[in-house]
């Protein structure tokens, strides 16, 4: 379920203790050969940004192959250092292996299949002139490798990693960001001990929650708790052509319920659901009144795909949480 609907709770955008982040390091994670266009795409948008060129720190995640063929393409590039995932396989291990050797002051996280549009980097660090503010994420534009699907409705375009309706149309305070778009104060990471292995994206397998799970337990730190959705900090994320399908809508909103599950037992399912009630009580209603009243076919097939994915999503949840809960009852 999505992650960016506006959270609730006390606002610290006007606070006026400020302390400035000066320096950037950016993180941008691989595991596969079959993205590399995408992924020089992505690294040449951050180092073409406006401004101090950041720390860029490229991890690649248990594939020999693609981490030879990226030291050789940025050997001669003093702005990128390339690392081989020394934590756990997966999304979340080789995170926390790009925050082990980042030095900026602000550390943000972008998706080897996206893009950075101009402006990103200063509009992401203008935020942190504020104390309060631990995190910061943006936008994510989808860039479909053909048509849009009919089917989807925008509603769902998390699905497929992307910025999605029901999200906030200008700065505000959220739970937490999306994954190919998001930043935080690295001695943030390092106070709650960065990424867990439990949740998070490995390899193809289209599970997630790690950016939630994180987010939970910074939003529990008083000090520089306050994580702002901007979207004008806008990415370009590239879908892929076997992600516009009805299978894999299907199997995304499944383990999406399967990751919150997991969310829930290391957190608690308040904190874990407490975006996805608005989203599902407040907004899927509306998309289901509005398409169903166009009398479209396209229009009445995007109102059967959200009543879709939002019972995939909740069968994977409940899925989940008998499963965790038969796991410690035998244990």
């Amino acid at each position: 379920m999505p992650d960016e609907v506006p959270a609730t709770g006390h606002s610290l955008l006007d606070a006026t203790d400020e302390f400035d982040a000066e320096s950037l390091s950016v993180v941008i994670c691989a595991y596969t050969t079959r993205r590399w266009f995408d992924l020089c795409r992505s690294v040449q948008s951050v180092l073409s940004q406006d401004g101090p060129d950041p720390e860029l720190i490229l991890v690649i995640d248990h594939c020999d192959e693609l981490y030879i063929r990226a030291c050789n393409r940025f050997r001669t590039d003093t702005r990128v250092t390339v690392l081989a995932n020394a934590d756990t396989r997966g999304l979340s291990g080789a995170r926390n292996t790009g925050v082990r050797a980042a030095h900026g002051d602000v550390i943000a996280f972008v998706d080897d299949d996206a893009r950075a549009e101009p402006g990103w980097a200063q509009a992401l660090m203008h935020h942190y002139r504020n104390r309060g503010i631990a995190g910061v994420g943006g936008y994510a534009v989808p860039s479909w490798s053909g048509a849009r699907p009919p089917w989807l409705p925008e509603e769902f375009d998390w699905v497929v990693g992307c910025s999605y309706v029901g999200q906030p149309t200008r700065v505000a305070p959220v739970r937490n960001p999306i994954g190919c778009n998001m930043s935080m104060r690295r001695s943030v990471l390092y106070a709650v001990g960065g990424f867990r292995s439990e949740v998070g994206r490995v390899g193809s397998v289209p599970v997630g929650g790690e950016e939630t799970e994180l987010c939970i337990r910074i939003r529990s730190n008083p000090d520089s708790n306050q994580i702002l959705f901007d979207p004008d900090m806008r990415v370009q994320h590239h879908v892929s052509a076997d992600r516009a399908t009805l299978r894999y809508f299907v199997r995304r909103c499944h383990h999406e319920g399967l990751s919150k599950a997991v969310v829930a037992e290391l957190t608690t399912a308040a904190d874990a659901l407490s975006s996805e009630r608005t989203y599902t009580l407040h907004v899927l209603p509306r998309a289901v009144l509005r398409e169903g009243l166009s009398m479209r076919r396209d229009g009445l097939a995007r109102a059967a795909v959200v009543l879709l994915g939002l019972t995939v999503t909740t069968a994977g949840y409940v899925q989940g949480r008998a499963a965790t809960r038969l796991h410690t009852r035998r244990t």
